[in-house]
């Protein structure tokens, strides 16, 4: 029996394949009596395995190929309707046996060879058929077609979220996405089907009228039979095969409505039924009351009202004993679970939250960019710094506007912009602005003037000079930003062990060393964190941590540790402000580099600078205004101080400074040529 199974379904291309040729076939070869019996039998068999897998399936993909199907099922029906009625007009006058015993048995005993009852019927299961079952189920499948092609970007987009996110690897977001296409197909092609139902139905009203007066016209003038013996013996037959007809295409429009509006489930249609059904006592109580007080008005038969009006009600009281007996002996919920309940679950290191309208961008079927750039960024932050970033979390959020998104770095909000959708950004100097013709704006990432312009005028502000980004340009322009100047709060414990663990596989002697003079992964980080925090590259992790085990024979203070570090790193710390081999420096003023150093104070976090308020605004303007000049020249600032304070002052004016550089004396190494930009003098007063 296995052995057949498993042939039957390696061949099964070329069972459906023979089975649609064999179905053509009926339409053509004149059959007997017999085979139409046997094919009617085999009608309506069909009709009730598809309405039984209809009631046990637990999802409608999980009979995705109900459409095919149901369109071999239609088809095959109408080539019997054809069969059968080749036979009825050919053999009609022979008797009722003529066509088969099933359509016999349908024309004579069911409808006790009335015609005119069967015809009623006949019409009556069509209606129910067409005007209810197939108009109701084919207005589901519409209105589910249209609802699921439109949530589609938003599941391409939780799919696209979960991959960069880590919760799903690529074999699990292709098999999602596949399902996701699954259902589209599905309900599409369900929609498409249920006119194959309605058409069945309106082609068995035209052959039950083409069947009686054709089954006349050859009675009465071929087979010379009386106009009575001709209407009553066709119309018997034909109503018969109409009914055999409209038996199975009832049992199958009922499944095609069961399936489109099953929801997903953990069980199946009886199961769902019998739960959701007798879950509320109290309503069945009160429709036993009612059923039974129907029965008490005058003239209403009081027998059947009072049966069921004592079976509701007794199956009302039995419900409810049984509902009362669960939440009495609800177990008690063992401690693991509990445990397990109080965990909180961890915050999303990087998260990117989108207004419904940005949906597009990130929707790869939109030919969205988004993802593909964020992708981009994290390969571009690991070749700049050397840090891995972690998955980033994306998703929409209603609460916010259209056009908006928001960056979060640890659930906190760190960045946010408003796009307008349909437009582009245009930007560039302001000779060149003053042409354009759109909406000004300020860009949000860096803050400058810029425009909304339309798409369509791209190329041309392209031509004219300016600088034209698009809305995912804009977001990963963001991204990356926010990620550069807080990369060092992605530089966690457990990254920093990663990183030292993957050098020792390389360099375990440095690994050692640092055990040694009792240099754990906290102190690593802390040192890996200042230098991220001044954007300096770890990449090469073994001359830092060779440093880091150098420093150690003299200090375990991360922040001396660092500047030990940044001088053993010095070249590659300052190649990307030399210009033509130059590195160009602002110099503090003697005088005012003696009195920041004699500012100095000493606490249980470090030193730091110790200023009064005055002072501090004027050296903040000065050294401000000295930036925004070298600036002006394409010169990134960078102030040269005496190592003792250089840390202190870069912390002192990162704060209120943004892009400036302060290096040491000891982080010039003799080969590079210095040039002086320019002096930062404070006169007292």
């Amino acid at each position: 029996m296995n052995k057949l199974v498993t042939a039957i379904r390696d061949k099964s291309d070329l069972l459906v394949a023979a089975s649609v040729v064999f179905v053509i076939l009926i339409m053509i070869v004149p059959l007997n009596s017999f085979f139409i019996d046997l094919f009617l039998t085999l009608s309506i068999s069909l009709s009730l395995l598809i309405l039984f897998i209809g009631m046990y399936i637990q999802k409608p993909l999980d009979f995705s190929v109900f459409p095919s199907v149901l369109l071999i099922v239609t088809l095959f029906r109408l080539s019997l309707n054809i069969a059968s009625t080749r036979l009825i007009l050919v053999h009609g006058d022979e008797g009722a046996h003529a066509a088969g015993y099933i359509i016999k048995g349908f024309g004579t005993f069911i409808i006790g060879g009335n015609y005119v009852v069967g015809a009623v019927v006949f019409f009556i299961l069509t209606i129910i058929n067409f005007v209810v079952i197939t108009k109701g189920a084919g207005r589901v499948a519409e209105v589910a077609a249209r609802f699921t092609l439109d949530a589609m970007p938003g599941k391409q987009m939780s799919i696209d979220a979960d991959l960069n996110s880590g919760l799903i690897d690529d074999a699990g977001a292709r098999k999602r996405r596949e399902r996701v296409e699954m259902e589209a197909d599905f309900y599409g092609a369900m929609d498409g089907s249920s006119k194959f139902v309605r058409g069945d139905a309106i082609a068995g009203i035209i052959i039950i009228f083409v069947n009686i007066v054709g089954g006349l016209v050859i009675g009465v003038v071929q087979k010379g039979m009386s106009f009575n013996d001709a209407l009553t013996g066709y119309t018997v037959l034909t109503i018969g095969e109409g009914l055999v007809s409209q038996i199975p295409a009832l049992l199958t429009s009922t499944a095609a409505g069961i399936i489109v509006t099953r929801a997903a489930s953990e069980t199946n249609l009886g199961g769902d039924l019998v739960t959701q059904l007798f879950s509320q006592p109290k309503a069945m109580f009160l429709a036993a009351a009612v059923i039974f007080c129907i029965g008490l008005v005058p003239g209403v038969p009081l027998t059947p009202f009072l049966v069921l009006s004592s079976c509701t009600f007794g199956t009302s009281y039995l419900m409810g004993k049984a509902k009362k007996e669960e939440i009495v002996n609800v177990p008690d919920v063992p401690e693991e679970d509990k445990e397990k309940a109080e965990i909180i679950q961890p915050l999303e290191i990087l998260e990117v939250e989108i207004g419904y309208g940005l949906i597009p961008i990130v929707d790869s079927e939109q030919s969205g960019e988004l993802l593909e750039k964020i992708r981009a960024i994290r390969k571009q932050i690991a070749m700049e710094l050397g840090i891995v970033v972690p998955p980033m979390k994306l998703r929409d959020n209603l609460q916010l506007k259209a056009g908006e998104y928001v960056i979060l770095l640890k659930g906190i909000e760190m960045g946010r912009g408003e796009l307008m959708l349909g437009s582009i950004l245009a930007m560039g100097p302001e000779d060149k602005q003053k042409t354009v013709d759109g909406i000004p704006t300020r860009e949000p990432v860096f803050n400058l003037e810029a425009y909304w312009v339309k798409e369509k005028d791209r190329d041309q502000h392209v031509g004219s000079g300016l600088t034209v980004v698009d809305h995912p340009t804009i977001i990963a322009t963001h991204l990356t930003e926010i990620i550069r100047n807080n990369a060092h709060e992605l530089m966690t414990r457990q990254e920093t062990q990663k990183l030292m663990d993957t050098v020792s596989t390389t360099h375990q002697k440095v690994i050692e060393e640092l055990s040694q003079n009792q240099i754990n992964a906290g102190i690593v980080q802390k040192v890996l964190q200042n230098l991220l925090r001044e954007q300096v590259s770890i990449r090469d992790l073994v001359t830092i941590l060779e440093a880091i085990a150098d420093a150690a024979s003299t200090t375990r203070d991360p922040e001396s540790i660092t500047e030990f570090v940044r001088q053993r790193m010095a070249r590659s710390i300052l190649k990307p402000y030399l210009i033509d081999g130059i590195l160009n420096l602002l110099i503090l003023e003697k005088a005012l580099e003696e009195k920041l150093i004699a500012s100095l104070q000493s606490s249980d976090q470090g030193s730091y600078l110790a200023l009064d308020l005055a002072f501090s605004q004027r050296l903040i303007e000065k050294v401000g205004n000295e930036a925004k000049r070298v600036m002006l020249q394409n010169i990134q600032p960078v102030i040269l101080v005496h190592p003792i304070l250089r840390s202190k002052l870069r912390k002192f004016l990162e704060r209120y400074i943004q892009g400036t550089t302060v290096i040491s004396h000891n982080e010039i190494p003799p080969q590079i040529k210095i040039q002086s930009a320019g002096v930062i003098k404070l006169n007292e007063g």
